[in-house]
């Protein structure tokens, strides 16, 4: 397995990458592909003496300010173009990049090309449950969708669940501000129909209906399907509520100094709770509907948040993530017109 990762794109700068790359190289047989600037890299990589890490060079970048489209005519030897590039000449498993979200779609998209059967890709995002995991999509790469849009989400998000999350007849919700059939915006409800018609029978997965954002970190299902625009919403608040509760909560337990030799035991809780609730742990999140395995970071990701991006490549890549969505394209039956 070879994983081409882009170096430049990050918050935290091209050398925060090299080291959580180095670490996952240290545990993994996978030969990594660091693209990016040569003479910054290469130092690092060479230090560490890994006969599995390589520096393949690009002297452009793409910046977060850069119009994803035009970037890629304009910067064709940017580090995510080539780490992309990479991907579409076989010379890679997977791409990983924690730089600007809309440019590595749009790459993805105009390098790689889309599943045949899938109109528009999908960002899966890792949310954490009373019970486990659950996968929400589309986190942000789709704005605008229809219905069709959001049954193909649907159908990726059971394939991911089943093959990486590891569950059986995964339960199926739609994200609406009620559980009630009659509650939504227009799309909610035209989906929901469509839903109920489309998946009426299937034996791979279970859809429960619409669902509150409440039921997410309840455990009450396995994939939630909305469009981008509220996926992005629903990801970027869960993230500041975990940031605040985190904050509060330390400064709560600094505020009682007498208790502090009481508080020692509990140290393990809190390191497991943060565990579970840190963006770091998840790494990345797949884009699904590509012809490839595409995964997309934050862009404050540290180290460890790509260690584990590179290992979440690595679960794509071997659960044959790309492959068996096209299987399940292919396989299902075409849905329902719209009305």
């Amino acid at each position: 397995m070879r994983i081409a990762v882009d170096a430049m794109g990050g918050d935290l700068g091209p050398l925060e990458v090299v080291k959580g790359v180095l670490e996952a190289a240290k545990q993994s047989g996978t030969h990594f592909l660091i693209v990016g600037d040569q003479n910054v890299i290469a130092p690092e990589v060479s230090r560490a003496g890994l006969k599995n890490v390589e520096v393949v060079p690009s002297t452009q970048v793409i910046e977060m300010t850069d119009q994803p489209t035009v970037a890629f005519k304009k910067k064709p030897d940017s580090s995510i173009v080539v780490a992309t590039r990479l991907v579409k000449k076989g010379e890679a498993s997977a791409v990983v990049s924690i730089g600007n979200t809309g440019a590595a779609m749009a790459i993805a998209l105009l390098t790689l090309g889309r599943i045949k059967g899938i109109d528009r890709p999908a960002i899966a995002t890792i949310l954490p449950t009373f019970t486990g995991k659950a996968v929400m999509l589309d986190s942000g790469a789709t704005v605008d969708c229809d219905p069709n849009n959001l049954y193909e989400f649907a159908l990726m998000g059971c394939v991911y669940a089943e093959k990486v999350l590891g569950i059986t007849l995964p339960r199926l919700g739609l994200l609406s501000n009620g559980e009630e059939d009659t509650k939504g915006n227009d799309l909610v409800k035209r989906t929901h129909s469509f839903f109920r018609q489309a998946f009426a029978g299937d034996t791979t997965l279970s859809f429960i209906g619409n669902v509150e954002g409440r039921d997410i970190y309840r455990g009450n299902l396995d994939v939630v399907v909305c469009d981008g625009f509220l996926g992005n919403v629903v990801l970027k608040t869960s993230e500041g509520v975990a940031e605040m509760i985190q904050t509060l909560l330390r400064q709560e337990l600094e505020s009682l100094r007498f208790a502090k030799p009481f508080l020692l035991p509990l140290k393990p809780a809190f390191r497991a709770l943060k565990k579970r609730v840190d963006y770091a742990e998840s790494g990345g999140a797949p884009l699904l509907g590509i012809n490839g395995v595409c995964i997309i970071g934050h862009g404050r990701s540290n180290a460890r948040a790509i260690y584990n991006a590179c290992r979440v490549a690595e679960r794509a890549v071997e659960n044959r993530i790309v492959d068996t969505i096209r299987e399940r394209i292919s396989l299902s039956p075409s849905p329902p017109p719209l009305v």
